[in-house]
């Protein structure tokens, strides 16, 4: 885990949600959608919190977890710049997998928008699961984000340079198999795992969730910035309709390998 909080530490988490406000867009669309108007919120995994001020701000009581320490204190910052500081019950540095901080269904609906990125291990992925069970109420809803196998093939086939060592063939045909990617350039995105989009919904079912939906995050990854300055120069109202269209097309099941993540929408059993 240390070469991930290393990378967070060097990364501009909060930046990359600016930088790609669809995905943003269409998760938060879908949790106000679902989530009741008010209670308890656990935004695990939350980096340095930009779902976290958003629920705080619409009046969810909040508590925030992160692996990387500097992003929980970034977050905490925040929420003092932004006058939230009274919707926080709590800001912790800790590992999705292990949340004793946390009481037994603590929490009226939880967040786990990062940590299944990272964890490329089965008993790990199981682990940090069970942990979101064990902290949400029954019948509490959950929110947690995948990135789908198949999408990463495909970009790295694209970009192959970006990607090394997915430079060579014969190592995606092996992440094909495991879903593992260590990058092979120190600092990049790296101890990653990514899910066959068709054990998603399974691995939460047999994990103590009943599935309500699978969307994809951000099919907009499609589009590079040539083409979004392309619909921007045609103007805002454009790119408004563009960004509407994507949010209604996500619970497309026919969009989920495009989409570069994936938000799986349950209740705890």
């Amino acid at each position: 885990m240390s070469t991930i909080i290393d990378y967070y530490n060097q990364y501009d988490e909060w930046g990359r949600l600016e930088r790609e406000p669809v995905e943003f867009q269409v998760n938060w669309h879908y949790i106000r959608k679902h989530m009741p108007t008010g209670g308890t919120v656990l935004d695990n995994g939350a980096g340095p919190g930009k779902y976290s001020m958003e629920l705080a701000k619409a009046g969810y009581q909040v508590t925030l977890t992160d692996l990387t320490p500097r992003l929980v204190g970034i977050a905490e910052g925040k929420a003092n710049e932004l006058h939230l500081e009274g919707q926080f019950d709590g800001f912790h540095a800790a590992d999705a997998r292990d949340l004793h901080m946390l009481e037994d269904e603590q929490f009226d609906s939880s967040l786990m928008l990062g940590p299944m990125y990272h964890l490329q291990e089965e008993s790990d992925r199981i682990m940090a699961v069970k942990e979101l069970n064990r902290v949400t109420k029954k019948d509490g809803l959950v929110f947690v984000a995948f990135m789908p196998r198949i999408r990463h093939i495909l970009t790295s086939l694209v970009s192959p340079d970006n990607w090394k060592p997915h430079d060579e063939v014969d190592a995606i045909l092996q992440f094909a198999q495991t879903g593992c990617f260590n990058h092979a350039d120190q600092g990049r995105f790296t101890g990653a795992y990514y899910f066959d989009i068709e054990d998603i919904n399974p691995f939460m079912e047999v994990n103590g969730f009943e599935t309500i939906d699978l969307i994809g995050s951000n099919a907009g990854a499609l589009l590079n910035q040539t083409h979004w300055d392309y619909w921007r120069e045609k103007g805002e109202v454009e790119v408004r309709k563009i960004i509407d269209l994507i949010i209604e097309r996500a619970t497309d099941p026919y969009i989920l390998g495009v989409s570069s993540h994936l938000l799986y929408i349950g209740r705890k059993k």
